[in-house]
Parts: structure tokens; sequence; C-alpha cells
């Protein structure tokens, strides 16, 4: 992997906190579609980010 492709994939953390009904039904839906609360989380995020015009 080259030194840019490490840039690109590079992530931060970051913490969020949700009320327990809110985290039990996206570890459901997590589950239902064979992914990760993360990615599922990431996705949501780039499209809401997409949506408004902000994603590079």
């Amino acid at each position: 992997m080259h030194a840019s492709e490490k840039k690109e994939k590079a992530k931060k953390n970051t913490s969020l906190r949700l009320d327990k009904k809110t985290l039990k039904a996206l570890k459901i839906i997590a589950i239902e579609q064979e992914t990760s609360i993360q990615k599922l989380i990431e996705s949501l995020v780039k499209d809401y980010i997409k949506e408004h015009g902000k994603l590079d």
C-alpha cells in the first residue's frame, strides 16, 4: 500500500452517545444487513454529508 493510500484510509475516532432503544435498533439493523455498527454509521454520515454538499 502506498503512502497516499494509507493517508486516504486513515481514520479518527469519535464518541457517540445514543439512548438504549436507538442503540438496540441500530444493532439489530447491523446484524440484519450483515455489517458492523461502525460501517453502518459511517455510511449514514457520508450520505448525510453528500446530501448537504459538504463531502469532497
